[in-house]
């Protein structure tokens, strides 16, 4: 009765709703689901918290904050190790993994399991930030979907494309950041077909957010100095220095994840050395204590010295103002290692937060330097500072319109506009200098599995050897007489067969073409074998050949056929050039369709 209901429900589905409606529809859901669960996220982070900090004295260094966070990760990597049994690390580059490599196919578990794992190390202390999980969360909220309603690989894109940024656009309030976030960086292209189910889900997203936890924003910020032409060389060196911090953050962050990777095999040698990290920096510095959007409010708000030295409250700099700038330049040297070590040592978060985190300290230091200096005309430090999240942003995800309008929707900051585009975009051009790939996306470029706006270079990238390797073939061994090999010629659907010796290696091959004046010459059959008219291959291509390299090949050996062994030398099939640009054709089709 069942199975009969859902077979009807499909039935009249197929009929009544084209496959464009139904796309909008399940925008509508993945933008709710989204921010459902970024609700419950922050709901756990804030409640953990609260009961960790509630009776801390804020004139003084409490001795706690060498505690919780271990804590925090140790809690975090048993619910990991024994619940979800999988790497949920690395938010975003997991979402670009899987449109790259997997068609899009993201594991149910992603909908809740990054949710309950960042919201435990977050709330005990973390220093990373919950935004990489929740787009992670709603990318997998999208692909299942997709899964469930067996939609076409174009469309599962496109679903994890909505779900990643109605994550965004729900967690800030702010639904054109969130269409734009995933325009630049998850490379999903913006076509008439796909701008609209991304803005349905961004749209619903920062609607139910609103419903859920009202309308005060993540940032708290009230413009009271307006943008001069006077400060346009404030904001251009402001933009230089925000890209040099981005690439500090990413080659900081890279260094340390190399080192914590050499431990993969010993996880409390990583729990230990990560956790004594982050506990002595939150000690030293209470500001990196979780997401540390509270430290980044009283610089966004304060107006006075008393308001911004209340960011040293429980630490060891507590009271004595004259450090507030030797305070705030350590916070941001020290928070990439306070990220790194969260992560390495097992924890789960992402750099997103940090970036903001990082962006908005450096725009405060660089503000607060010049002013002090007395270097030209005057600017606003809550202003720069604001600037500052948004330089840093652009710099370290490549990403400058995500970080224009990211800072303007969620702060109101709209006044700000030009000076936002002017020091996000001198980040982008100052970093773009030394690292041509977002934190995101550089693991996956070294790979040559990076998806970008190049539809050539995106197809190849989405394109799997594995899907046209030719599995049935006639082998022949290098001993073998004419005789036989024209009996075995005659048992083949190639125009070659492969020489292997007995353990498999692929030796060379027979071109049929290239033996015609002897094979049908009898008297021959006996005084020839395999391997005196056996010829080499033009080329070998490797199971872990990228397309393009495969391309590449077919091209310079002017070949129809090529060998696929492995790392042994072991054949395990052939690529037919004619069945790879079939392929290619399709999925250049179905890639640019509308």
């Amino acid at each position: 009765m069942k199975k009969l209901t859902i077979n009807r429900i499909k039935d009249w589905r197929e009929n009544h709703v084209t496959d464009r409606q139904m796309t909008l529809v399940l925008a509508f859901f993945i933008g709710f689901f989204a921010s459902v669960a970024g609700f419950i996220l922050h709901s756990i982070i804030h409640q953990i918290q609260w009961l960790c900090t509630r009776g801390f004295n804020t004139e003084s260094a409490n001795l706690l904050y060498l505690i919780f966070p271990v804590l925090g990760i140790y809690l975090t990597s048993l619910f990991v190790r024994h619940v979800v049994k999988d790497n949920i690390s690395h938010g975003i580059t997991r979402v670009l993994y899987a449109i790259s490599t997997k068609r899009s196919r993201l594991p149910g578990h992603n909908c809740w399991s990054s949710v309950v794992a960042s919201g435990i190390t977050i709330g005990f202390g973390g220093s990373v930030g919950a935004e990489a999980p929740i787009v992670l969360t709603g990318a997998a909220i999208g692909s299942n979907f997709g899964k469930i309603f067996k939609t076409d690989n174009h469309t599962m894109m496109l679903l994890v494309g909505a779900g990643a940024a109605a994550a965004i656009a729900g967690v800030f309030k702010a639904p054109i950041a969130g269409l734009v976030f995933t325009l630049e960086v998850l490379m999903v292209d913006l076509t008439m077909a796909s701008l609209l189910p991304i803005l349905i889900a961004c749209v619903t997203a920062t609607c139910f957010t609103y419903i859920f936890v009202g309308s005060d924003q993540l940032f708290t910020f009230h413009l009271d100095n307006f943008w001069m032409l006077e400060r346009v060389p404030a904001c251009l060196l402001l933009g230089v220095f925000c890209g040099f911090v981005s690439l500090y953050f990413m080659r900081s962050m890279t260094a340390c994840e190399n080192v914590f990777a050499k431990l993969k095999d010993r996880p409390y040698a990583k729990l230990v050395l990560g956790g004594f990290m982050l506990s002595s920096l939150i000690f030293l510095f209470p500001s990196l204590y979780g997401e540390g959007y509270s430290s980044l409010n009283i610089l966004l708000d304060g107006k006075t010295q008393a308001d911004w030295n209340q960011v040293m409250n429980n630490s060891l700099f507590a009271g004595n103002s004259d450090l507030l700038v030797v305070y705030i330049g350590l916070v941001l040297f020290t928070k990439v290692f306070a990220t790194s070590a969260t992560n390495g040592a097992g924890g789960c978060g992402g750099t997103f937060a940090p970036s903001l985190f990082i962006g908005g300290f450096s725009g405060f230091f660089f503000s607060r330097i010049w002013n002090m200096n007395q270097i030209g005309v005057y600017v606003p430090e809550k202003n720069f500072t604001l600037m500052g999240m948004a330089g840093v942003m652009a710099g370290v995800m490549h990403a400058p319109l995500t970080g224009i309008f990211l800072i303007a929707e969620t702060t109101g900051g709209y006044q700000l506009f030009m000076p936002l585009m002017i020091v996000s975009i001198v980040s982008y051009l100052t970093i773009n200098i030394f690292e041509p790939h977002s934190i995101y996306g550089m693991r996956l470029a070294r790979e040559g599995k990076l998806i970008t706006h190049h539809t050539d270079n995106s197809v190849l990238t989405l394109m799997s050897l594995e899907s046209i390797i030719d599995r049935q073939f006639t082998s022949v061994s290098p001993d073998m007489p004419l005789g036989k090999l024209v009996n075995a010629i005659s048992k083949s659907h190639t125009a070659f067969l492969p020489v292997l010796d007995s353990a498999g290696i692929l030796l060379g091959e027979v071109d049929i073409s290239k033996i015609r004046h002897i094979m049908f010459r009898t008297e021959l059959y006996h005084r020839f074998t395999v391997s005196q008219i056996m010829t080499p291959c033009p080329a070998n291509l490797g199971e872990d050949d990228k397309m393009v390299d495969v391309m590449a090949k077919f091209e310079k050996t002017n070949s129809n056929f090529l060998p696929v062994v492995d790392v042994n030398g072991l054949l395990i099939g052939y690529v037919s050039r004619t069945r790879m640009y079939s392929m290619y054709r399709k999925m250049v089709s179905d890639f640019s369709a509308e």
